[in-house]
């Protein structure tokens, strides 16, 4: 009798250990009029190769923005290595910008942004991995 509970730990265990783990989709942020600048960093870079402008990206967004209203938005990037800036709506479009030799790993994406979810992931063109800020505000 010893022996069957014995191996009933490792069941539970296991069924614990899946019904708290929680799965990484990307910071949440949301974006209303008004708001003030917001700042956020992370690393760029993953190990899912993007067919696109942005090289390496990570499985799941960096970041996920939440946009309230329809707005006039600038997303800047500014990071190392060779970054590139991917975002994807919820209908399915991209925008997509690398950093060439002249910004310094400086991305810029401004632009009218539609109420809706973004999907942003911040890319490696050389399959690196580097430090990245990221800051979003509203256009004047």
């Amino acid at each position: 009798m010893n022996t069957v509970k014995r191996w009933l730990v490792i069941p539970i265990a296991i069924a614990i250990l899946l019904g708290t783990a929680k799965v990484s989709f990307g910071q949440q942020i949301t974006v209303s009029p008004g708001s003030q600048p917001i700042q956020v960093s992370g690393t760029s870079g993953g190990n899912q190769k993007d067919n696109g402008c942005a090289g390496y990206i990570s499985t799941s967004p960096n970041h996920v923005v939440q946009v309230t209203e329809d707005a006039d938005l600038r997303f800047v990037l500014q990071g190392a290595g060779q970054p590139a800036l991917l975002i994807r709506s919820s209908t399915g479009q991209n925008f997509c910008v690398p950093a060439d030799s002249y910004s310094g790993g400086k991305v810029e994406i401004p632009g009218r942004w539609r109420k809706g979810t973004y999907s942003v992931y911040v890319g490696d063109r050389a399959n690196g991995h580097h430090s990245y800020t990221l800051l979003i505000s509203q256009s004047q």
